[in-house]
């Protein structure tokens, strides 16, 4: 009884209930409040319990009167269980409460600290053990001068992100590129500076490597938003005149809202240089507001480059070879041609303002077709353009109509799908486009211009009094007129505006 009484009055201290409750109630809100340093939780619990253990063993060796031994066991012990209240009480003040105070010191602050701590609190034990500081500093200026030599490359990685930190060369966030590796710097710690790459790799770099070497710090400009500029490249042929390459590029991606372009600067499309092989080279140049997303958004503005620049009949320019064409391929063209013909015309015969049209007129619009297809978030029709006098039928997509406001607003009117048109009042009378018609997917349509329909009309004029009527038909059910009418007062309606539209029709493509 009397070994037990010894050995749990040496282990069991007035502190020590204070202590294990502060330690539970840390390890509770830190387990809780930050779940990403549980792992780290569970090691410094581990260890103030290992030492915990070995106070115990130590009061042991008292009880069984080994006092020097005890009394070292004892104060190792001690530290140790220490350092591990320290680990916790560092990550509760810079992990917890610091943010709650709106203060996120960076974790190099918090590593030096804790390790000025550890060293504090070391000394404080062994002076309470007895032991004279000021001769273990004198007698241990030599073995210092050894270490520090040993260790110049640690303490050139502590004073290098101490450097980083307090002239801000680089914050936690940034966006940086190292040779030929770049990323977003996600921490700076006491030794090194760990960089996440878009490849899902952390990439180590040691502080000093920062220091002594050259670094990119992407997307940064002073009193600017973080923004980085791209550049995508883009061949057109040389018979394609400079500037209108440049408008038909530039005036397609400033009508269109891409995630993560910047507006200001707007992008820009550039002549870059004349290549020996017969083409012109381009770039657009944007302003990437999201760093980590730049190869998605290269990859979408090369597609609306494409889009735009085949709705404008300008081709890319591919590497020319030479190929021998034999008849058997001929006809394989001359095939491939009637077949598309065939379903153009199938698609024309769908759309009801063609309906009454032979054979051989669909075949002279379906020929001379232009297809034109969009980039999800393309503007198709702007509201109150007066410049387009053509239709689209839709042959694969979706498409949203909608009225803007004049205060910004925008209300939609409806969804147009495949084998929907639009733009008949734009192609048959010259009105304004009537609401503003906008890509909701990837688009493609047949764009059918009036110069093309002009000649239908002036060969057989009675064509524009079919279509008169079909347009009178859709602008009353459109504007709800029928709704409180008779049949007569219907019929009546329609023939007068059908009257207007036929006059309209006429004048606009100059029939007698």
């Amino acid at each position: 009884m009397n070994f037990w009484n010894n050995t749990l009055h040496y282990f069991w201290r007035e502190e020590s209930l204070a202590v294990l409750t502060m330690v539970a109630s840390i390890a509770v809100l830190l387990f809780h409040l930050r779940k990403e340093d549980r792992k780290s939780l569970f090691n410094t619990l581990a260890f103030f319990v290992v030492c915990m253990v070995g106070q115990f063993a130590s009061s042991l060796l008292h009880a069984l009167e080994f006092t020097r031994a005890s009394e070292v066991l004892h104060e190792v012990f001690i530290i140790g269980a220490g350092i591990a209240v320290i680990r916790l009480w560092g990550e509760l003040v810079f992990r917890i409460v610091l943010p709650l105070v709106k203060l996120s010191p960076p974790r190099i602050t918090e590593d030096i600290i804790v390790i000025i701590a550890y060293i504090a609190w070391g000394m404080v034990r062994l002076r309470y053990a007895g032991l004279d500081l000021g001769s273990i500093v004198a007698t241990s200026a030599m073995i210092t001068a050894v270490v520090a030599f040993a260790m110049q490359d640690t303490l050139g990685n502590i004073l290098g992100g101490l450097a980083l930190q307090l002239d801000n060369s680089v914050e936690i966030g940034d966006w940086i590129k190292v040779d030929d590796i770049s990323g977003r710097v996600v921490d700076i710690r006491w030794r090194s500076t760990l960089v996440e790459t878009r490849n899902w790799e952390t990439v180590v770099f040691p502080n000093s490597q920062l220091m002594k070497n050259k670094f990119v710090v992407l997307g940064r400009r002073t009193d600017q938003p973080v923004q980085w500029r791209r550049w995508v490249w883009f061949n057109v042929g040389m018979e394609a005149l400079p500037a209108r390459v440049i408008s038909v590029v530039e005036e397609s991606i400033l009508q269109t809202e891409i995630a993560n372009v910047a507006k200001n600067p707007p992008p820009n499309c550039v002549l870059m240089e004349f290549d020996n092989k017969g083409y012109a080279r381009y770039a657009l140049r944007y302003w990437l507001t999201d760093l980590m997303q730049d190869d998605p958004t290269d990859a979408v503005l090369r597609w609306h480059i494409m889009t735009a620049l085949q709705r404008a009949g300008i081709k890319l320019a591919m590497e020319e070879r030479s190929i021998h064409i034999t008849k058997e391929n001929e006809k394989y063209e001359e095939g491939l041609h009637h077949r598309e013909v065939l379903l153009r015309m199938k698609t024309l015969r769908r759309v009801e303002l063609f309906s009454q049209m032979t054979d051989e007129e669909l075949k002279v619009l379906a020929e001379r077709l232009r297809y034109s297809p969009f980039a999800r978030g393309n503007i198709i029709a702007r509201q109150g353009d007066q410049k387009s006098h053509w239709l689209y039928v839709i042959i694969n997509g979706e498409a949203e109509v909608y009225l803007e406001s004049p205060g910004g607003g925008k209300r939609v009117i409806r969804d147009l799908g495949k084998g929907n048109f639009f733009g008949e009042m734009g192609l048959m009378t010259g009105a304004p486009r009537s609401a503003t018609v906008v890509a909701k997917t990837d688009v493609e349509c047949y764009r059918l211009d009036k110069e093309i329909f002009e000649e239908i009309l002036h060969e057989r004029p009675s064509v524009a009094e079919e279509i008169s009527q079909i347009l009178a038909s859709r602008r009353a059910e459109l504007d709800n007129a029928l709704l409180d009418m008779d049949t007569a007062s219907a019929q009546m309606a329609i023939s007068q505006q059908r009257g207007e539209i036929l006059a309209t029709i006429k004048r606009f493509f100059g029939l007698g």
